[in-house]
């Protein structure tokens, strides 16, 4: 049986010598659902659209990040499953994580109303659920073993028989 998500999150993080690991959190702005709370990009899926199409879409729309400043995009190992109590409702959320260049700035939509590039650390006590800090554990994870990280790049070799691309090569 596969299941279709509901829903996409896809962190933003960029790393370089002098800053270590930066995490990407954008705030929900005043009037929409959950405001006030920092988060990941998230979004919902349009029509038949690929599920790692909708998360790249929505980085676009949320944060104007697009496919020339992101280094590697990686399917994390991980769906969050939760109740939403506005429609009743279990809700599914495949994540993601995209590595952009060290110098990317990203451009707010009228969805959030600030953003913050923060350690891993300042990240885990900015964000409410305990999903979102297990996928910033996995962030650091895939920063400090690049060796097994290249397992998670999302992209066709995982399905055409080919072996990942190494940790050095760009993936979208």
């Amino acid at each position: 049986m596969s299941l279709r998500p509901d829903l996409v999150g896809c962190w933003i993080f960029r790393t370089s010598p002098e800053r270590g690991i930066e995490i990407l959190l954008i705030r929900r702005s005043p009037g929409r659902i959950y405001p006030g709370i920092w988060q990941c990009v998230t979004g919902g899926l349009e029509g038949d659209e690929r599920v790692v199409d909708g998360a790249l879409r929505e980085l676009v729309e949320e944060t104007a990040i697009g496919l020339n400043e992101i280094e590697v995009l990686y399917g994390l190992d991980q769906v969050n499953l939760f109740y939403a109590d506005h429609i009743d409702a279990l809700m599914a959320e495949a994540v993601f994580a995209a590595h952009v260049r060290s110098t990317v700035e990203p451009h707010l939509s009228d969805e959030h109303d600030d953003l913050r590039w923060v350690s891993p650390a300042a990240a885990r006590e900015l964000v409410v659920w305990p999903a979102y800090r297990f996928a910033i554990d996995q962030i650091e994870w895939l920063v400090e073993h690049p060796e097994h990280a290249a397992w998670l790049r999302a992209g066709a070799w995982a399905t055409d028989g080919t072996a990942p691309p190494s940790p050095g090569a760009a993936s979208r």
